[in-house]
């Protein structure tokens, strides 16, 4: 009898350990849709809520907040994107650039900032075709002026064009790692300011920009890999809202498969240095064995991890009638409870509080105290 006991046992253990060895899951931060890891209405959202394009270019490499989870140059370090602009009479051409190299940059997107004779503003972000596919453009309709535009028309104004470079940055970016692409998905929700509102179009409202732009594209990362444009990636799609019509996102994973992201600092000359943790990595808090917490009236908290108790949610159940009577005695914080039900129905519905044990298809009612 100890015999089989002990082999019982021993069983039941190694079947816990297979059962954990499966249950894990390995969740790398790479995805095949590059595309996936810079969201053009998050973009679009810190243009509008930035003072100027210094600002912009701030709130794009901010750890903080990550925007951007792009890696192109697959260093597993996020891209720092740099942003630079070109001005022709009343049109703003702002391109954002990802810094791969020394003298390596590769164009994500722009935003086409045109004013006309009425002095209305229109507001286009265009995704690049090799990244997003062709005329992938959002327009975001803002519900109060930006103050960014008071800085464009001005009579002495200069375009903006950024100071910073590979190895050179500036000291409030610390380079973070890519994270997984579910992980980014719920994420950049929470970075999109929906007061505003991004509509999708797919044409190019002006011609001057589009001229303007196809003078000066940088492609670094396109012409190392010519073969992973948004066409070869995706055949048979225009651009990457196509894409998303035709595919199912998962954007929601067990938190337990997250990977941690440890920071990587990087000061001016490119070295790395010690900092604090990225304040956005602290904030996650695991969930742990969903461990809840039930009080009784007498304040006392009772502890029920795991809970596994059929419950019923149904609202078309017959109506139950039974008389309850309840006992307190004075054995700590435990009760009893003597439940006299109907003829029709006889269940127990005593609750696991105190030392009491539950007892639900039960036909007696009885208990000893």
């Amino acid at each position: 009898m100890k015999t089989k006991f002990i082999y019982s046992t021993l069983l039941s253990f190694f079947s816990l350990l297979n059962i954990a060895a499966q249950d894990r899951t390995t969740v790398t931060a790479t995805n095949s849709e590059i595309s996936d890891n810079l969201d053009l209405r998050a973009v679009a959202s810190i243009f509008g809520d930035s003072e100027n394009l210094e600002d912009f270019e701030r709130r794009l490499n901010d750890p903080k907040t990550p925007i951007s989870n792009l890696d192109l140059n697959d260093d597993n370090q996020v891209d720092y994107l740099r942003v630079i602009e070109n001005v022709q009479g009343y049109t703003h051409l702002i391109i954002i650039q990802s810094v791969l190299g020394r003298d390596l940059y590769q164009d994500i997107a722009t935003i086409e900032v045109e004013k006309d004779r009425n002095n209305r503003i229109q507001v286009q972000v265009v995704g690049d075709v090799y990244m997003y596919g062709n005329n992938y453009i959002y327009e975001p309709v803002y519900y109060s002026t930006p103050v960014i535009y008071t800085n464009f028309w001005v009579s002495n104004y200069r375009p903006y064009c950024s100071s910073w470079y590979w190895d050179y940055y500036p000291s409030y970016y610390i380079a973070w790692r890519p994270f997984p692409i579910f992980r980014y998905r719920n994420h950049i929700d929470l970075c999109i300011n929906f007061h505003h509102h991004y509509n999708y179009v797919n044409y190019r409202r002006s011609h001057i920009a589009y001229g303007m732009y196809n003078g000066r594209r940088s492609n670094a990362y396109e012409m190392q890999y010519p073969k992973r444009s948004f066409s070869y990636r995706n055949n048979g799609y225009a651009n990457r809202h196509e894409l998303d019509n035709n595919r199912r996102i998962k954007t929601i994973a067990p938190r337990r498969d997250w990977n941690s992201n440890a920071d990587t600092p990087r000061n001016s000359n490119g070295n790395i240095r010690n900092n604090q943790p990225r304040t956005y990595a602290q904030a996650e808090q695991p969930r742990g064995n969903n461990t809840r917490s039930y009080s009784n009236e007498r304040g006392n908290e009772l502890a029920q991890p795991n809970e596994n108790r059929p419950r019923n949610y149904s609202s078309n159940m017959p109506q139950r009638s039974y008389n309850s009577t309840r006992e307190q005695t004075p054995r700590g914080n435990s009760r009893s409870e003597n439940i006299t039900p109907s003829r029709s129905n006889t269940r127990d519905f005593s609750s696991p509080r105190g030392n009491s044990s539950r007892n639900e298809n039960s036909r007696s009612h009885t208990r000893r105290t």
